[in-house]
């Protein structure tokens, strides 16, 4: 990474490559280093049989947000293990804001609690926990 100190930069770079999550039209409201916030709009495509966000949509920006946070520490870091819980569903057209929060780091791991909440009145819609191997 060119600059991995700046988590502005950090982002902009992984979003280069970052294919499914310019599919998802991730966009940054808050990047700092262990912190960040994006958010997403639900399109049709992310539907279930349900007519509702589909769980692994829900999944990839949860982890989105872990892999922005995680990396904006300034070392690069790859997920080794996740887990999502699932409170409220979502439906097309809302605009859902995902948080990752530090727990932990060590010189080799990191873990981040996520919140994904729907932005019109915060409600959760699930938490997720990742831990990454920093390298």
């Amino acid at each position: 990474m060119s600059n991995p100190t700046d988590p502005t930069a950090v982002f902009q770079q992984m979003m280069e490559k970052d294919y499914c999550s310019k599919w998802m039209g991730i966009e940054p409201v808050l990047l700092e280093a262990g912190h960040c916030i994006i958010k997403m709009t639900v399109k049709r495509e992310m539907l279930n049989g349900f007519g509702i966000l589909h769980g692994g949509i829900a999944f990839a920006f949860a982890d989105s947000a872990f892999a922005f946070a995680a990396n904006g520490l300034g070392q690069m870091t790859v997920s080794i293990n996740a887990q999502i819980n699932y409170h409220k569903p979502a439906k097309e057209g809302e605009v859902l804001i995902a948080e990752a929060t530090e727990v932990s780091t060590s010189k080799k791991m990191a873990t981040f609690d996520i919140a994904v909440r729907k932005e019109e009145d915060q409600t959760l819609i699930a938490s997720f926990r990742g831990m990454g191997y920093r390298r």
